[in-house]
């Protein structure tokens, strides 16, 4: 199993922190705005490189 400590989970927490933050700004109805944050809450990095890939973007 993968372990990330120090300045590596401190990353990897920042960019979920990111993706659920952006996430929760888009434009993705409530379905998908939850279902896209409990992706990258349970499964941080797996989730954040699925989110990067498919995930809703921010409307700016």
């Amino acid at each position: 199993m993968l372990e990330l400590t120090g300045i590596g989970g401190f990353i990897i927490l920042a960019l979920a922190l990111w993706a659920i933050i952006s996430t929760i700004n888009s434009g993705a109805s409530t379905g998908r705005k939850v279902l896209w944050c409990l992706i990258v809450f349970f499964l941080p990095l797996l989730g954040f490189i699925l989110w990067l890939l498919f995930g809703p973007r921010a409307q700016r």
